[in-house]
């Protein structure tokens, strides 16, 4: 057979049958797909089973010599049965069934005295422990004991597989697609190989399909996720040369500016972090190319104040900022608290106005006409320095007079598409991007990993704030739960306030459950606030003033509920998770989260966020019916043992993975990575980063690596491009 390219089409390769059910599936056109299509794992020696030890239910691999095969038909479908009995070297036996696909090619196979390797679960039928359809490869010629031995130590690969495409299926296309051995180019310079220790990538590929050994497959491993790391950095790397070179107005911090007037009127001394933070986003503000920068902080840590420092940089430049919040709670909140901050500095043309001074302007969906007008008009005028807002400002008939500043707040609330139309808004350059977390989402994670954010940590607490204690509320310690009641009631008796907040607003919210957890049968549904807040008022917080705050409420009614709060009015507030973020009230000492469990590691640790606010130290408890030994009551153990947003990031990434790099898919069901994981592989991704760095720097356009940028070009489709443009 002719040796095959990559780029061959797989029809002429594996022949029309295969190659259809390869489409469907995996939307595989060329061997090239296919041979990216690795293994998922790998029988072993170590591996092989004990036939007298086979447990039902167990997933086994054995080795054996065929004693019988007798194929017969049947009454039911699928009409077809073949029975095959293998005996292992201590002379146990065990049954092999194969019906339907597969018992025609299972019965050519396996035929008497034939060896076999057989890996498959195992079933009891008539009290007879058995394997149905069991994936098997057989053992060529007739095998001694020592090369049974030989032949079992080999690494053998499983496939990720269908019910029209068995592993074994898959294995045989494979090995036709690889032939008798690869030739292929390699588009990673040699000296680059050198100096990393990677082997090339047809011994790579051969490596990963069909290694002779453990060190072989590690080496193909080893290069195959270099080469995944090295072709998304050269990507970013790439991009961030061109970025480079796009336009954005300077605005250079100004002496006498109001930043420093706000500075002086302080009534807080700036941590180091806060004063470091703002030194390095002052500085990337003076340049002529647009800041991209990530200000990760967690809740509490200033990271508001950071952010308004470096609105009013751009203001005394002559610009515009807009602050994007993901609800109109967040934004009234953030509209309320810069106005707070700034005092005179943010009332331009009122008769308390500090000379030089700014306005701030609010924009969100639900306004009055006669507002909404007002406001679109200080953004379009420039009269507005400062526009708070939510989705609203990112529609069309949105216009500003010149916006030097976009601050996304909680970035991961909004969709790529949604940050690049505000962006549009910009005419004649790019503004300035900083994006605020206090929990990265993984896709966040992934991007900050790969180098694609610069990023400022902001990890120091300001004078004043608190550590947050949170605690598992569990289900066989029923007396938890009651001497959480007694501390609410202890808090409101202290003059404190405390928030309760549930999954569900009432019956007719569908129920909702941390992704890949389904309800169970029989499983009741998470507690809503609506059917709470009739147990609070009667038996558990009777005589405790309580209100309630959900996101089908009236905005004006929401309004209200926040500032009852707020100004102590009320001591218990039952909300939703409308109050995840943002929400700011010094007086509120203890959070507690009822069904925990239904909620995802960012929310959580937002939620809690919103205690401890003031010089009280604040108290979490998370509410769950779960057993100890649950994914999800995991989760929630590890919540409660740190408060660091980065480590809860990561273990929100080894649950919902990376999500798609250079893809649209924000959890991580699809993704361009196939070996590399970024929990575990940073080491590789660093090293990579700093390669394509090197690459870029000598040859901005791969002019002298035409292969690397064919390689590079397969990889990065047009939306894909567009993917990392926007973002």
């Amino acid at each position: 057979m002719d040796r095959v390219t990559l780029a061959d089409d797989l029809r002429k390769t594996v022949g029309d049958k295969t190659a259809k059910v390869l489409k469907s599936k995996w939307d595989m056109e060329t061997v090239g797909d296919l041979l990216r299509h690795y293994p998922r794992r790998y029988v072993r020696h170590g591996e092989l089973t004990d036939l007298a030890s086979l447990a039902e239910g167990e997933d086994v691999t054995v080795v054996g010599r065929v004693v019988e095969s007798r194929q017969r038909k049947i009454t039911k479908r699928p009409y077809l049965l073949l029975e095959v009995t293998v005996e292992d070297a201590t002379g146990r036996r065990i049954g092999l069934t194969f019906f339907g696909t597969g018992v025609h090619k299972a019965g050519a196979d396996l035929q008497p005295d034939v060896l076999a390797m057989i890996a498959g679960r195992v079933g009891l039928f008539r009290n007879k422990v058995q394997l149905n359809h069991p994936d098997y490869e057989v053992i060529p010629g007739r095998a001694t004991a020592e090369t049974v031995e030989e032949y079992a130590a080999k690494p053998i690969p499983l496939y990720p597989a269908t019910k029209d495409l068995p592993s074994w299926k898959v294995k045989k296309a494979v090995e036709y697609a690889l032939g008798p051995g690869l030739d292929l180019p390699d588009p990673m310079p040699s000296e680059l190989l050198a100096r990393r220790g990677l082997v090339s990538l047809s011994a790579a590929i051969e490596g990963i399909h069909r290694p002779k050994d453990d060190d072989e497959l590690k080496a193909a491993r080893k290069r195959l996720k270099w080469d995944e790391a090295f072709y998304v950095q050269l990507a970013l790397a790439l991009r961030r040369a061109a970025a480079a070179d796009l336009p954005a107005t300077p605005r250079p911090d100004r002496a006498g500016g109001l930043r420093a007037a706000f500075d002086a009127a302080l009534p807080f001394t700036l941590t180091e972090g806060q004063v470091q933070v703002g030194e390095e986003i002052a500085a990337d503000l003076a340049r002529e190319h647009p800041m991209h920068r990530l200000l990760q902080g967690d809740v509490g840590a200033g990271k508001t104040v950071i952010a308004l420092r470096a609105m009013l940089q751009v203001v005394d430049g002559g610009g515009q900022a807009a602050l994007l919040a993901p609800t109109e709670v967040l934004a009234q909140q953030h509209f309320r608290s810069i106005q707070a901050l700034l005092g005179p500095l943010g009332r331009a043309g009122q008769i308390d106005g500090a000379e030089g001074a700014t306005r701030v302007a609010l924009l969100t969906g639900s306004q009055g006409a006669k507002v909404k007008r007002a406001a679109l008009l200080e953004a379009a005028s420039g009269g507005a320095g400062i526009v708070v807002g939510t989705h609203a400002l990112i529609q069309e008939h949105v216009q500003f007079a010149d916006l030097g500043l976009i601050v996304v707040d909680e970035q991961h609330r909004f969709g790529v598409e949604q940050r690049d139309a505000l962006r549009e808004k910009v005419a004649g350059g790019r503004p300035h991007v900083l994006v605020m977390t206090a929990t990265p989402i993984p896709r966040t994670v992934a991007m900050t990993v790969f180098g694609d954010l610069d990023t400022s940590v902001l990890a120091q607490l300001p004078a004043g704030r608190s550590p947050i204690a949170t605690h598992v509320v569990p289900p066989e310690k029923p007396a938890f739960l009651a001497r959480a009641w007694d501390r609410i009631r202890e808090e409101a008796g202290q003059g404190r306030q405390a928030y309760i907040v549930c999954p569900r607003i009432g019956e007719e919210d569908a129920p909702s459950r941390e992704e890949g957890e389904a309800q169970q049968p029989g499983e009741r549904p998470p507690l809503a606030v609506m059917e709470l807040l009739p147990m609070l008022e009667g038996e558990l917080l009777r005589g405790l003033r309580i209100d309630v705050l959900h996101g089908r409420m009236h905005p004006d009614d929401k309004e209200a509920a926040m500032r009852r709060f707020s100004s102590g009015e009320t001591d218990v507030l039952l909300a939703t998770t409308v109050i995840e973020v943002g929400v700011d009230v010094p007086n509120a000492t203890l959070m507690m989260i009822m069904d925990a469990d239904r909620f995802g590691v960012s929310q959580l640790h937002q939620l809690r966020g919103r205690v401890g606010r003031g010089g009280l130290p604040g108290l979490c408890l998370l509410v769950t019916d779960t057993p100890p030994d649950a994914p999800a009551r995991r989760r929630l153990d590890a919540v409660a043992s740190t408060t660091d947003g980065f480590e809860l990031s990561r273990l929100d990434l080894e649950q919902r993975k990376e999500g798609d790099i250079l893809g649209a898919a924000q959890s991580g069901n699809r993704s361009a990575l196939r070996l590399l994981t970024l929990q575990f592989d940073e080491k590789v991704i660093t090293a990579a980063r700093k390669e394509a760095a090197r690459v870029v720097a000598e040859d901005p356009g791969l002019a002298a690596h035409p292969e690397l940028s064919a390689a590079l070009a397969e990889l990065l489709t047009d939306e894909r491009a567009d993917y990392l443009d926007k973002t």
